[in-house]
């Protein structure tokens, strides 16, 4: 099934009139321009459309850990426009305080320090800044097929083709790139090649790089790929003395994946590596506002005189509202754990329908992080025939199912949804079937 099949079938006239609409006032770009539906409400796992059809979410952006709409999250916002709807730049105010002492208590280096921004990419570019006024270097090593956002610096040590066209011309100098510690999308001469052997060729190019450049100011990565894909237990401590021996920082980008979605509150404590600098975002607003953190080393604590992140609204009352309340709904009904034991139970059926299943070549995650990789390019139509199904989750890569639902899914939720997606995964085999005769 193709995106023009499933939109044939799934918009109703409402939900087309709007796409017509968002399409003739908004520049097209891609992803977004044109859109799959309109939305008319959220709540929970699910999306509304504006013709009455539901979605079980499990995409979301990586925004919805708390599901969306939560009462007690939308209360703490209706009750903070009352009190305070803004605050200028040169001052401060209780929730922005509060929320960056939340921040820097949790952190796994505890204590650290914060800067707040209005996304992930502008907090990657806050990092950026950082290091090299840190190091006085301005060389980074990042991995080929990593995202970290969409401005200049973020997709400068990005790694993913289609967002580096020629025609933007030159980016960020000295952004360096080496294989990822998984094999790379569409790869298929290599399918036999274990994931220990990739996770070592990703080290040994970290190694070369750190041997032939000398001013290398830090690594940037996802510390498990938000598609998702997880390195050895051994990586990230062999990178972290890697990044010590030559005098550069350590990145951790869990903008898609911390926050407890792979079953920790920072993906970092699954390795037992407290990096220089930890950015976050997306779901710290609770699927309502924007906003996202870096959160470092006080030891890094030397450019005063630096605007590393001076926006507009970077001590916004209304979104370090939002973020204070996530992160206390996530403790205080503790979705952490929720997600550690929910994704195990999903992981043991997700084997399940793969040991029944001839278009599964696998299954892997941690937590509510999941995916499902098939043995040929079909995860977009394998992804349509979920959504007609009322299943919404991403095709990455050709051949992966990314499945990424809110941290308050409960297990009869799970397993429809994971019903929906058997089904869909059957129909594509027995068309696949119907092709070969």
């Amino acid at each position: 099934m193709n995106r023009s099949t499933w939109s044939a079938h799934n918009v109703g006239k409402s939900a087309r009139a709007l796409l017509e609409r968002d399409a003739a006032v908004y520049l097209h770009q891609s992803g977004s321009t044109p859109c799959l539906s309109a939305i008319s409400r959220a709540y929970g796992i699910w999306l509304k459309d504006a013709d009455g059809k539901r979605y079980m979410d499990f995409h979301g952006n990586s925004c919805h850990h708390v599901g969306y709409g939560h009462p007690r999250l939308i209360a703490a916002m209706k009750q903070q426009l009352d009190e305070l709807p803004f605050t200028p730049r040169r001052f401060t105010d209780e929730p922005a305080v509060a929320l960056a002492e939340k921040l820097s208590a949790l952190w796994p280096g505890s204590p650290g320090r914060v800067l707040l921004a209005t996304g992930g990419s502008d907090a990657v570019e806050i990092a950026l800044k950082l290091v090299r006024f840190v190091t006085g270097r301005y060389k980074t090593l990042s991995f080929y097929d990593s995202y970290h956002g969409s401005g200049f610096g973020a997709i400068s040590v990005g790694g993913r083709e289609n967002d580096r066209p020629p025609r933007l011309g030159p980016l960020l100098p000295g952004a360096l790139h080496v294989p990822p510690f998984y094999r790379r999308p569409n790869n298929t001469s290599t399918l036999s090649v274990d994931h220990e052997s990739w996770a070592q060729t990703c080290l040994q190019a970290l190694e070369e790089n750190f041997a032939r450049e000398h001013d290398i100011a830090a690594v940037i990565a996802e510390p498990i790929r938000s598609t998702p894909h997880v390195p050895p237990q051994w990586f990230w401590p062999q990178v972290r003395q890697l990044c010590d021996h030559h005098g550069a920082l350590l990145i951790f980008d869990e903008i898609a994946t911390g926050l407890g979605k792979t079953g920790r509150l920072f993906v970092s404590e699954h390795f037992a590596v407290v990096p220089d600098i930890t950015v976050i975002g997306k779901a710290l607003g609770g699927a309502v506002v924007p906003i996202a953190a870096v959160i470092a080393n006080p030891a890094l604590d030397v450019a005063p005189e630096l605007r590393a992140g001076h926006y507009t609204h970077e001590k916004n009352p209304i979104t370090t509202r939002a973020a204070l309340t996530t992160l206390q709904i996530i403790e205080d009904e503790a979705l952490v754990e929720r997600a550690a034991s929910g994704g195990a139970r999903a992981l043991s059926r997700l084997e399940q329908i793969a040991a029944t299943q001839p278009l599964i070549r696998g299954v892997r995650g941690r937590g509510l992080l999941m995916a499902v990789e098939l043995v040929e390019n079909i995860a977009e139509s394998v992804m349509y025939r979920a959504l007609a199904g009322g299943l919404c989750l991403s095709a990455t890569e050709g051949r992966h199912l990314t499945l990424s639902p809110p941290l308050v899914i409960s297990d009869e939720e799970m397993d429809g949804a994971l019903s929906v997606l058997e089904q869909a995964l059957a129909e594509e085999h027995s068309v696949g079937r119907k092709r070969v005769q």
